[in-house]
């Protein structure tokens, strides 16, 4: 056996270090175990790997022919190491995260890269659902994060960690009949009988009456989805502001202006999971990173 993870940290401590004393400070070992492991190493492979003419080590050419390789090693092995400890202090093999598709557009990719940095191991999932099936997912175990809207109503099985806000912004195509006729100008009331179309859940039954005005409801499950029908001309929709901005300003779409009152809704942020369920490693570290999410504006502080 002639490269182990012990010789390959003492042949790539000489070279960076150039000398066998200086290695064995940085490794704190004696000068002589670092000296034999290197010419045990030479005996094995049969190749002289450092040059001892002079007061410091020279690496040889089969020194350096070696080194990538053996740097690469010891990167996996370090790696290694990190993953078992990591799985000793309880990082998931896997992190489900659910979204709600109005907050695909948000910054929380951020966080997740991140993530990735601290624990590359981690196999990450990043599911788009519509809010009440995103919890739905969260319930049945087929997600361990949920990334949402905040509800009316608070489920003791659920924590939570708030992380901001998001607004969506009421608007039409330009090329729509009603919004030519209007000239943008709506009020709340012209909105219940012009078709709506909205991100809902697949069970019709389960609806957000915060953000549904039109008794006529087209429905999807995805905000691109929305945007092209509303772009198409099908409907008028709330899409998030970060996703509308751009579009309203280019005058692909409109923002529809309300006469006494914002066409816009303020909805908080949150990221939920369930009491009874422990989170992994991953799982706490990911909410800890979100809570510094940038651009969700932060709720303002009551006096």
């Amino acid at each position: 056996m002639a490269f182990s993870s012990d010789n390959i940290a003492i042949f790539l401590a000489v070279l960076d270090h150039g000398s066998f004393s200086a290695a064995a400070r940085a490794l704190g070992r004696v000068p002589s175990a670092v000296s034999m492991a290197i010419a045990n190493l030479e005996a094995e492979l049969d190749l002289q790997l450092f040059d001892r003419s002079s007061r410091e080590v020279r690496p040889t050419e089969s020194a350096r022919a070696l080194e990538a390789e053996a740097r690469q090693m010891a990167g996996q092995l370090r790696r290694l190491q990190a993953h078992a400890l990591s799985l000793h202090q309880g990082l998931e093999r896997r992190l489900t995260l659910a979204i709600a598709p109005e907050l695909l557009s948000a910054p929380w990719s951020d966080p997740l890269a991140r993530l990735a940095e601290e624990f590359p191991s981690l196999e990450v999932d990043v599911v788009s659902a519509p809010q009440n099936d995103a919890l739905r997912m969260l319930h049945d175990g087929a997600a361990q994060l949920a990334l949402i809207y905040e509800r009316p109503q608070i489920d003791q099985r659920e924590s939570f960690q708030e992380l901001g806000s998001e607004v969506l912004v009421a608007v039409i195509s330009p090329q729509h009949p009603q919004a030519r006729e209007r000239n943008g100008q709506f009020r709340l009331e012209d909105l219940v009988d012009m078709r709506q179309v909205a991100i809902v859940s697949r069970d019709a039954r389960i609806e957000d009456e915060r953000v549904l005005i039109s008794r006529k409801l087209w429905r999807t499950d995805s905000h691109l989805a929305t945007l092209s029908l509303v772009r198409a001309g099908v409907g008028w929709a709330y899409l998030p502001r970060r996703l509308a901005a751009p579009l309203i300003a280019s005058g692909e779409l409109l923002g529809i202006g309300f006469a006494h009152m914002s066409n816009q809704v303020r909805l908080w942020v949150d990221v939920v999971w369930l009491n009874d369920r422990p989170l992994g490693l991953g799982a706490q570290r990911l909410i800890a990173l979100m809570k510094d999410i940038a651009g969700l504006e932060a709720r303002p502080v009551e006096t």
